[in-house]
């Protein structure tokens, strides 16, 4: 035969699952296994106790309107005075952290680390105990409002200002040099020019740190507070007392989710613009 013959070679076919349908199996195991921990918890839990310890309306009925115009508005006004003291000394601790002269930045490291490592619990005794012993017959300004501002503040300013720092850090440098070509100050310029935009970067994790201010308002229990001083927490353990029934707790914190959801859909919303913003 004249010619030359080619010699097909026939292509084994692959076997197993591609990656998608590796994916897709996955997915589907991971759906089943949390349906059926979501079916198991409701057939096995006990909805008629349930219902009887934290689902008795009428004791949540007693609790209004007290709930809402005693106990969530001292709830609130602990937060924002705590918050707005922590912001300002937060403030002064960044620009320390920041400063040229080393004993500011020494001083602010040692308490950025000192109240960032202790429990708030801690810092709330010692605000309730250790000040009055350490400076006996000397109010705190406020009362219970004016002793968790600080409490909450002293916590709190640690935090937030690590988050300015590094805020003022995130702006450009050609801002300041900007500035001081226009004649401004070092200090106008900052005040002027570098903090303003460092807070635009920082609203979302400003606004997060709130959230965690509110939740930890309930601390206020160990500072002794009256019936009138009371926050959502001891509202709701005292009626939770009162009336043998844990239904009073479930109405608390259904009041702390009315405050802390719609917050964290604006940090959300406030994350997707400034990430927007970037690109």
């Amino acid at each position: 035969m004249s010619g030359t013959t080619k010699s097909t070679e026939v292509q084994p076919r692959r076997k197993g699952l591609t990656r998608s349908q590796k994916r897709r199996v996955s997915r589907g195991i991971q759906y089943a296994v949390f349906v059926a921990a979501v079916v198991a918890f409701a057939v096995s839990a006990d909805w008629d106790r349930l219902k009887n310890q934290f689902a008795q309306w009428d004791i949540a009925e007693q609790m209004f309107p007290d709930v809402i115009t005693l106990a969530l508005k001292n709830t609130v006004l602990y937060t924002l005075s705590g918050f707005v003291f922590g912001l300002v000394l937060g403030m002064v601790i960044a620009l320390m952290r920041l400063s040229s002269v080393g004993p500011y930045r020494w001083l602010a490291s040692i308490y950025i680390e000192i109240f960032r490592g202790l429990p708030a619990l801690l810092i709330f005794i010692f605000v309730g105990v250790a000040v009055p012993l350490a400076f006996p017959g000397t109010e705190i300004p406020g009362g219970t409002y004016g002793k968790v501002a600080l409490a909450l503040g002293l916590v709190s300013a640690a935090y937030m200002a690590e988050t300015i720092r590094a805020g003022i850090q995130a702006v450009p440098k050609g801002q300041m040099e900007a500035a001081r070509s226009l004649g401004f100050s070092p200090a106008r310029a900052m005040v002027s020019i570098i903090v303003p935009q460092a807070f635009r970067i920082i609203l979302p994790p400003l606004t997060n740190e709130l959230v965690l201010l509110f939740k930890d308002s309930s601390l206020v229990l160990f500072l002794g507070v009256t019936l009138e001083e009371r926050e959502l927490s001891k509202f709701g353990r005292d009626l939770a007392s009162q009336t043998a029934n844990s239904t009073p707790i479930l109405v608390a914190g259904l009041c702390y989710l009315l405050v802390t959801i719609p917050l964290g859909f604006v940090v959300r919303r406030m994350e997707t613009k400034a990430q927007e913003a970037i690109r």
